[in-house]
This record gives structure tokens, sequence and C-alpha cells, in this order.
């Protein structure tokens, strides 16, 4: 064989070396096309080698994660706060694993879009089918609220669509906890998108957090129904002032029960604005509505059972150490969704790793 052939042997080879090392790498998924890449680092698309289900993966560069000033809390935020939600329309997390040089989140795979693009290819929808993504959107929204959780950057572009038309809200690296709140029982944090947050939280006085994600929402709905946004300036103090007053033009031409919701919604004043136990009770929002339940944590519990053999389910609800036995050389799996919803603590020598204690909740 000739130099030519040598050579591409040896690439041929260190081809399959690379695939081999990635395999062990994430143990039991195969990784596929990248979905798309971010600020910390790239989320791909993942098959589970046993059950061949899709998952997405999203791989957080560490080095970029701890050089960027907040960056750390915002991943263990995400991170912390999915943990604890299991509901239909909330994007699920499955495992969070980690290596000296990355973070792995193994998320539920949405490959319907953004709202954000169906908005944008239909110019805005009809009241009937933004109704039901109103609706898919309020019930994961108080579902977190139930949970103490507070999203604070509800926008379009962080609600996925899946291949069955249904949500899935999506970028929780800026939400809030139960141990975030002041003495005073509110939020102090000022955050979001600009467009879409609420005029109490550019105040600096303190907010309650399931009113503002309401106003986010009704943003979002006016953006639906009516194909732009409700509030918007290229000038950010003029934007800010038409916030706080609250101004938005609500067409005539939507029906008089849509007028309403949004005009309750898009309330400046929080102690006027509709809370969520009225939106769900609104003569608008009532209409086709079927509730949809949080996940059931037996159920899981179930299809675990089919993707690892049932001795080994036994010993990871005991907090046994991977996930896959075939990662154990290369990195350690520190959560699964799948087993009993808890933070798995894991020991090493190596202080760079990124634990997240359970208690972290």
């Amino acid at each position: 064989m000739g130099a030519t052939g040598d050579s591409e042997v040896a690439a041929a080879e260190g081809a399959a070396a690379g695939c081999r090392a990635r395999a062990a790498l994430l143990g039991a998924y195969e990784l596929g096309r990248t979905l798309g890449e971010g600020n910390f680092g790239k989320v791909k698309q993942a098959r589970h080698r046993a059950t061949g289900e899709h998952f997405a993966v999203k791989i957080l560069d560490r080095g970029r994660v701890l050089s960027l000033r907040g960056a750390d809390d915002q991943v263990r935020r995400e991170i912390a706060t999915l943990t604890m939600l299991a509901h239909p329309n909330v994007v699920r997390l499955h495992e969070v694993a980690a290596s000296k040089t990355k973070i792995y989140m193994v998320l539920e795979f949405v490959n319907g879009g953004e709202l954000f693009d169906r908005i944008a290819i239909k110019r805005k929808l009809s009241e009937r089918e933004g109704r039901r993504l109103f609706q898919q959107l309020i019930d994961g929204v108080s579902y977190c609220h139930g949970k103490g959780v507070y999203h604070r950057d509800l926008k379009p572009e962080n609600v996925l669509i899946d291949r069955k038309g249904n949500i899935k809200i999506s970028d929780f690296g800026l939400s809030a906890l139960p141990q975030h709140l002041g003495n005073d029982g509110l939020l102090h944090t000022t955050c979001g998108s600009p467009n879409y947050i609420a005029p109490e939280v550019l105040q600096n006085r303190g907010y309650d957090g399931s009113l503002s994600d309401i106003w986010s929402c009704g943003v979002i709905l006016y953006i639906m129904l009516v194909g732009h946004l409700p509030f918007d300036d290229r000038n950010m103090v003029v934007l800010y002032q038409k916030i706080f007053k609250g101004d938005a033009q609500i067409p005539e031409w939507l029906s008089p029960s849509a007028q309403n919701l949004l005009r309750r919604i898009l309330e400046p004043n929080p102690r006027k604005r509709i809370n969520m136990a009225e939106i769900k009770m609104h003569e608008w929002f009532q209409k086709d509505y079927i509730p949809v339940a949080p996940y059931d944590d037996d159920d899981e519990d179930v299809r675990l059972g089919a993707i690892l053999p049932i001795k080994q389910v036994y010993l990871r609800k005991r907090y046994a150490q991977t996930f896959s036995s075939a990662s154990l050389t290369v990195f350690r799996v520190i959560w699964s969704a799948k087993l009993g919803r808890k933070i798995i603590c894991m020991a090493s020598e190596d202080k760079h790793y990124i634990f997240f204690d359970q208690n972290n909740h």
C-alpha cells in the first residue's frame, strides 16, 4: 500500500477513534447534528442507544461559563430549576453530567422550532390557535408558580413548539426560586428582555414574580393575536415610558373578550392586574379549555425500566455512581430526572468538577 493509502487508513482509524471516544463520553447517547450554538457552547441532537428516543444535549464549555461573571450561577440556576419541574408544557431535563471541560444537559428534544418562528411565518395567529397556545402557556407557567418557580424571561423565543403543535417553555437561566425572595416576600433582581418586562420590575421596589410573569404572558398573547409588539421603541427610555403607561393599542377587530383579557393582563399597576386564577376563569380563556395535568413521577419510573435493567434502576435510586457504565472513566452523571428527581452529588478528587447538591433546590 502506498503513502496515500496509508494516510487514508490512518485518517479513517483516527476518525473511528474519535467516534469511539465521543461514544464513550456520552455512554448511553449517540450524538447527531448541531441544533444551535450559544455563548457557552452548543446544542446537539442525540439518540438514546437502548430506546432510540431522541434528546437535545446542551454541551457547555466550562471555561467560558466560569470566565463570564454570573454565567456559572445562571447555569446552576437553570439546572436546579428544571430538576423541580415535570409538566407537558415545560421542557424536561432528563440528565446532567460534567467532565473537566464540559457540562452536559440532556433535555427533551423539541423539533417544531420557536413560537417566534411560528408567528413570523404567519404574521399573526387566529384567536382559536392563539387561545390554544396561550392556554398551554398559562398551564405551564402556573404549574411553575405552584412549584415556587418564576421564569422572569418569558418571550416567544423561549417558548418551543413540538411536532404536535404543543408548546414547551424553555430557558430558565433567569428564573427565581423561593430562596431568592427578599424578607418582604418579593423579588428584587431586575432581569428579563426589555419588550416583555413588567413595569414594576423596572421600578426597583420589589415585585411579585407571578404577576410579572403574567405581564410577559400578556405581551406574548398580544403578539400572537395582533402580530407585533405592544410596546416597542429603539430608545430604551421611550420604551420603558410606554411600558410604565401600559398604553398598548388593542385592535377593535379582536373579539370583545380577547380585548378585555389583554387589557386586564397589560395593566401597569400589578395590584389591579388579573391573576393566574382569574385568567383561567376568564370567558375568552375558558373556550375549549382542557387543563393539562403534570407528569406522574410513577410513570417516569416505568419509563426508566425500559431504559435500564431493573437491578440498575434499584441501585440508581440509592444514588449509584453512573447512568452508564461506559461513561465511568470519562465523566460522571450528577443528576437524573428518572431517579426519584434527586440531584446526585458525586465524590471526586478533582475540585474542578461542577456539582449540584440536592439541597440546592
